[in-house]
């Protein structure tokens, strides 16, 4: 795609926040969220509470950075990245208790919630299990359907969520590495993150502009991805965020959050 063309690609930049109290009162969480559209921020599943909510709202409001839940399955232990054999039902109420734990603190914090990202495990579960995506838009439509829904690019999520009468809004990552399916390499295998700034901006700019990933066997797979993220609990995030984001400008890109349909 020409420099010309690729001026009329619009992404999200995102970031998961909101898991790392020392993050914010060190200033690593405002200087990442300095850099981004859009915050997915945890809300008492595998991480946050009522003072990291308010606290990363409050921060998010004053940037201008778009708000969204980030509910994860409800253990701490292992920050919410092992799957934890929730039947559906206890995946919807708990997904609808932290949605609506965080609409709570947006509302008290003179802001509203944009979109909703599962994390973690829960995030990869619905992404290949239309139960465990279904039992999530469930969850956020007992709270409302005002907000678009984040899922994997590519992945049957995206059409549950869609079906629930959601914007289905398709995710790309900077900072992992891909297999050839499609899906993200797991966290327990080498090479699963992209640590280096430049290759996450290099990524990054290959799924905005070409809407194309390179894979961890070094192919190539096709990827429609409307939000690109970076993970904030990894060491230098806000480093990986400065290179992608001003990788993204530079090739044209325009930055803006997604979300916010009326209800």
């Amino acid at each position: 795609m020409s420099q010309d063309a690729s001026r009329h690609v619009t992404i999200d930049l995102n970031a998961d926040v909101g898991e790392l109290p020392d993050a914010l009162d060190d200033g690593r969480e405002e200087a990442l969220l300095g850099l981004v559209t859009s915050a997915n921020i945890a809300c008492g599943g595998h991480a946050g509470d009522e003072r990291t909510m308010a606290a990363v709202l409050g921060l998010a409001r004053r940037l201008g950075v778009a708000a969204g839940a980030h509910p994860g399955y409800p253990d701490r232990a292992t920050f919410g990245r092992v799957s934890a054999g929730m039947d559906a039902d206890a995946i919807e109420r708990t997904v609808f208790e932290q949605v609506r734990a965080l609409a709570a603190a947006a509302s008290r914090a003179g802001t509203v919630l944009l979109h909703v990202k599962p994390h973690g495990a829960l995030y990869n579960d619905a992404a290949g299990d239309a139960g465990v995506a279904a039992a999530v838009a469930r969850g956020v439509a007992r709270w409302g359907r005002s907000v678009a829904l984040v899922g994997l690019a590519g992945s049957r999520c995206l059409q549950v969520y869609d079906g629930y009468g959601f914007e289905a809004v398709g995710e790309g990552f900077a900072d992992r590495a891909y297999e050839a399916n499609g899906t993200l390499r797991s966290r327990a295998l080498p090479g699963a993150l992209h640590a280096d700034p430049r290759v996450a901006a290099a990524q990054a700019v290959r799924i905005a502009v070409r809407r194309r990933v390179g894979t961890f066997d070094g192919g190539e797979i096709g990827l429609d991805a409307r939000t690109i993220c970076v993970h904030g609990d990894s060491p230098g995030a806000a480093d990986v965020a400065r290179a992608v984001r001003a990788a993204l400008l530079a090739a044209g890109v325009r930055l803006a959050p997604v979300g916010g349909r009326p209800a």
